[in-house]
């Protein structure tokens, strides 16, 4: 997701280059071929055209409006996460306690139950974020040579899940963890199981206890939310169709724009010999011009249709991810050497 950016437009021309030297290509050895060997037959009007530019143009409409649909309800399901995490955090350290307790503890061994459901919530967080990351068949915006040319990764491609559970739970856990295919889920059975074992031990009361598993049951709805948004991708028909929709429309844009540049070139022959004659070559950067619009808010659109794939423009899940992990450490009266730092920006970048 870009942060700030004082040359976008620069960017984004450099971003899709390679089409733009195609749309130069395809015009130039039209209007080459309409100057050099005056096939003025060859041409189409402009009312089927305008037809076809007028579907295309609503097709790419509902493709962005759709993809930035799930752009914003990913946005909303971490910011719900973020929430349901710092209130899980509070609700642990208020509600671990003695005071209803049969065989009371000390405060350290109380302070060590907080940090293990701390952590394992961390751990769950940190699945979670790694399996949002995992690619799918129909995630191909990556491998564009034009988005991996910046060399931006997310901190998923760098590291392990496994190194990174290990450094929070116990063997125990990260063996019971490991076992499961979904480890985000086997995270939160966990965590409701020691929370059960401190209700049976009176180190949380019983209507605690249920206000934590009213927690832990909205963390399996967000994950949940989060996981249908990554395993039921934008309609392929759609997207499909959409893309060939606006190639059919930009390469039959030629027949209609460069025969109507070389009437106007013969219409003005009488006022300016030179003008008039060489006209035509006008249609060039005006054809671009609307290949390269049409051609870049499609490809904006497919660029959307992922919100967890790990480019650019995608939700920030390991950022906010660890946000809300310094957020609890922090709380939890950890040194600053214990606590992991941000994730750096990339090219003002956030993943």
């Amino acid at each position: 997701m870009h942060i700030k950016r004082n040359y976008t437009t620069f960017e984004m021309a450099w971003w899709t280059r390679f089409e733009t030297f195609l749309f130069l290509i395809i015009i130039f050895l039209w209007v080459s071929l309409y100057y050099f060997f005056d096939v003025s037959w060859l041409k189409i009007p402009w009312t089927p055209l305008a037809l076809i530019g007028t579907a295309v143009a609503f097709v790419i409409g509902f493709q962005n409006n759709a993809a930035y649909g799930r752009i914003w309800e990913a946005r909303k399901i971490w910011g719900g996460i973020v929430n349901t995490s710092r209130t899980f955090g509070v609700y642990v350290q208020d509600m671990v306690n003695n005071e209803y307790a049969q065989a009371p503890v000390d405060d350290a061994a109380l302070q060590m139950e907080i940090k293990i459901l701390t952590n394992r919530h961390i751990a769950w967080m940190t699945a979670l974020r790694f399996a949002m990351r995992e690619p799918r068949r129909w995630e191909t915006t990556a491998n564009h040579r034009t988005n991996q040319e910046w060399g931006m990764r997310p901190p998923e491609r760098d590291t392990r899940l496994e190194d990174e559970l290990k450094a929070v739970i116990s063997e125990s856990d990260y063996a019971y963890v490991m076992s499961k295919n979904n480890k985000a889920t086997a995270m939160l059975y966990l965590q409701s199981h020691h929370l059960k074992e401190l209700k049976e031990r009176g180190l949380i009361w019983e209507f605690s206890f249920l206000e934590l598993e009213g927690i832990v049951q909205e963390l399996f709805t967000l994950q949940g939310q989060s996981e249908r948004i990554k395993n039921f991708p934008y309609p392929r028909h759609f997207a499909t169709l959409n893309h060939f929709f606006m190639w059919i429309f930009v390469l039959l844009l030629p027949l209609s724009l460069v025969p109507q540049f070389a009437e106007i070139g013969a219409g003005i022959l009488d006022k300016s010999t030179l003008i008039g004659k060489y006209f035509i070559w006008l249609s060039i950067p005006f054809y671009v011009i609307v290949a390269w619009i049409f051609h870049t808010m499609e490809r904006i659109g497919r660029t959307g249709e992922n919100p967890f794939e790990g480019t650019a423009n995608d939700v920030p899940i390991s950022t906010i991810a660890r946000g809300i992990e310094i957020d609890l450490l922090q709380n939890l009266g950890e040194s600053d050497d214990q606590i992991p730092k941000q994730f750096p920006f990339k090219k003002d970048t956030q993943f």
